[in-house]
């Protein structure tokens, strides 16, 4: 067992917290560009490999590709058609060609798939790991729920975001906080809808109605012959059910994405100071 742990980023995800979740806005010296993106996203990834972790973890980077979506667009046209990239949208994106040229001069691994999005480079790496070295611990840095899917005894997801004491989650978390189990995480979330992803749900059912549907471990698969879509909330799931398990493979993960790295079963050299990230960048 390789006892180097993994640190999977969700790029977009922690460059989306930095842009408008950092506490102060960060400038050039002229103040002519705003660099808060690219600042806070070496500044929270730091702090969270000082805070999260007892020895230095390998981190690998992913990000979203810029035709990532299409696949699942083709399917539903809805799927993340709530997305507007308007000026405000636009920051985090911008700031990406400036972080992944920090993360090469730094000998930080990262990915980017024109026809992948992020999610499936991820759950393709935890796949990998998952069969080469089993016993390895994988954490995925994301505030993204849906990675809840991945979770198992030894593949947890940490968000920064969160207080002190919940920011782990592992399977005991989801079950604690849900209802569900990991493994049920997709048939849970087409039922209840994800608003984040234009994924609508079924009308009526929340999470809790879901939880009991899904009770004692049950799937989708299971959930039709299991007598109990009764009532007014059965009889919408039953006129849905198409829509629900459609939704259901918008929402789950691809595991068979050709990757272009792999880990490499050593930590990454230490993250410098985000100041030092950007005078290195030549962008102060």
């Amino acid at each position: 067992m390789n006892d180097v742990p993994l640190l999977l980023v969700d790029g977009h995800n922690l460059l989306w917290r930095g842009a408008f979740g950092f506490p102060a806005a960060i400038f050039s010296r002229d103040k002519t560009r705003e660099l808060t993106a690219e600042f806070a996203f070496f500044a929270l990834l730091r702090v969270a490999i000082r805070e999260e972790f007892t020895s230095p973890p390998e981190v690998i980077v992913v990000f979203d590709g810029q035709n990532g979506a299409a696949e699942r667009q083709a399917t539903d046209s809805d799927y993340k058609a709530n997305r507007v990239l308007d000026e405000a949208a636009l920051k985090p994106i911008r700031a990406i060609p400036h972080v992944q040229e920090a993360l090469t001069a730094y000998e930080l691994a990262w990915i980017e798939i024109d026809t992948a999005e992020a999610d499936d480079v991820i759950a393709s790496l935890v796949a990998r790991v998952r069969r080469d070295d089993p016993e390895r611990r994988v954490w995925i840095m994301s505030g993204d729920r849906d990675f809840y899917q991945l979770i198992d005894e030894h593949v947890r997801v940490v968000n920064t975001a969160m207080k002190r004491g919940r920011r782990h989650i592992e399977p005991g978390t989801v079950f604690d906080r849900y209802q569900v189990q990991p493994t049920q995480w997709a048939d849970f979330r087409a039922l209840t809808g994800d608003p984040a992803d234009n994924i609508p749900g079924v009308r009526g059912v929340g999470a809790g109605t879901a939880a009991k549907l899904l009770a004692g471990g049950l799937t989708l698969d299971q959930l039709a012959d299991a007598g109990r879509l009764i009532g007014t909330k059965g009889k919408a799931v039953l006129e849905a059910w198409d829509q629900v398990l459609g939704w259901r493979d918008l929402i789950r993960m691809r595991t068979d994405v050709t990757l272009p790295l792999l880990p490499a079963g050593r930590s990454s050299r230490s993250l410098p100071k985000p100041a030092d990230v950007i005078d290195k960048l030549g962008l102060w």
